[in-house]
């Protein structure tokens, strides 16, 4: 519904009295970021006693089990209360299959366990795709042209769900990009008496540019030889994104990412218009680092940036934000 914009004429209106200090700017400012709102990604390594840094992504870094269960706690004390799941599997674990996805005791499922002992109340999200357990470092199985396989993909993708839903999971986080996928693991988890938990769809996940500090992290870009544009979206594209967003919903899922986030303000502002339904804005790994170059180099000032940058999501409407300044906005800027 369109608003009226009713007002008196100047100089009986004048804009600025709300604008003249800091109090009056917060009493009638329209978006907030609440510790809640924001969502904290981590890799994850194997060993114990591990941080090591990802040199494309400064202050961001792997964690061992043992460490990450503390950097955990310390997101939760600061009132997050969800953060995502990425590990990095050993390259002796990878195969075309993606096979190690599948086993119960992988690095996600032992860091999801201990993370359930150790911060019981942190909602847990775990990613569902095999780009992290693959030789080719693509989200499924690929054919003979190197097309990912959509059918057989979601097989495998079902069992790594339910995989993970045991060892613990709150929120099950579908990120390949299928056709079909949400509702074939929705009712995989139905079916196996997992009713609980929530599906996030990254509905809306564009064949960006922005993700190579992400595949660096976990090591899936040397093994990269093809792009992924024959199942991510094309950028190009507004009213494709709808429909992904409304199959996604018609099939079950209780959330919808939009990845990336900066340079695609437009889709959250339209799935949050026209479907009245929870989004989470993703500014992902490359959007963090292009930040972060600015704020190192002097040009921009730190906190006011990474605030800014923030604000731009809940402008547009979204509910949730996946970031990786998380941590350190509510440790150092958060008010």
């Amino acid at each position: 519904m369109s608003k009226t914009w009713l007002s008196a004429p100047y100089p009986q209106a004048r804009l600025r009295r709300l604008r003249m200090n800091d109090s009056v700017r917060q009493l009638v400012r329209e978006n907030h970021i609440m510790p809640a709102d924001l969502i904290q990604p981590f890799f994850i390594i194997d060993g114990e006693n591990q941080k090591q840094p990802i040199d494309t992504m400064p202050e961001i870094f792997r964690f061992s089990i043992d460490l990450l269960c503390i950097e955990i706690q310390k997101c939760y004390d600061l009132g997050m209360r969800a953060v995502a799941l990425f590990p990095v599997t050993p390259p002796d674990k990878k195969d075309m299959m993606g096979s190690h996805a599948l086993d119960s005791d992988n690095l996600m499922c032992r860091a999801v366990r201990a993370l359930k002992q150790s911060v019981p109340d942190m909602l847990l999200i775990t990613d569902v795709a095999l780009d992290p357990y693959t030789t080719h470092g693509h989200d499924g199985l690929l054919d003979d042209m190197g097309c990912m396989k959509n059918d057989e993909t979601i097989d495998i993708l079902c069992s790594q769900a339910l995989n993970q839903a045991r060892a613990g999971a709150d929120i099950i986080a579908p990120s390949d990009m299928c056709d079909g996928r949400v509702g074939r693991i929705r009712e995989c988890l139905e079916s196996a008496g997992f009713h609980h938990i929530i599906i996030i769809s990254y509905a809306a996940k564009y064949a960006s540019s922005f993700y190579a500090p992400f595949r660096d992290a976990v090591g899936s870009q040397g093994n990269l030889k093809s792009d992924k544009k024959n199942y991510q979206m094309d950028y190009c594209n507004s009213d494709e994104a709808m429909r992904e967003i409304a199959l996604d919903i018609s099939e079950g899922a209780d959330m919808i990412i939009v990845k990336p986030a900066t340079f695609y303000l437009d889709i959250i502002q339209r799935a949050t218009q026209e479907f009245n339904f929870p989004v989470i804005a993703y500014q992902v790994s490359g959007e963090y680092a292009m930040l972060m170059g600015g704020i190192r180099s002097g040009l921009f000032p730190r906190d006011a940036l990474i605030t800014e940058s923030l604000m731009a999501f809940k402008r547009a409407g979204c509910k949730g934000i996946l970031t990786y300044f998380a941590q350190s906005y509510l440790q150092n800027i958060h008010k």
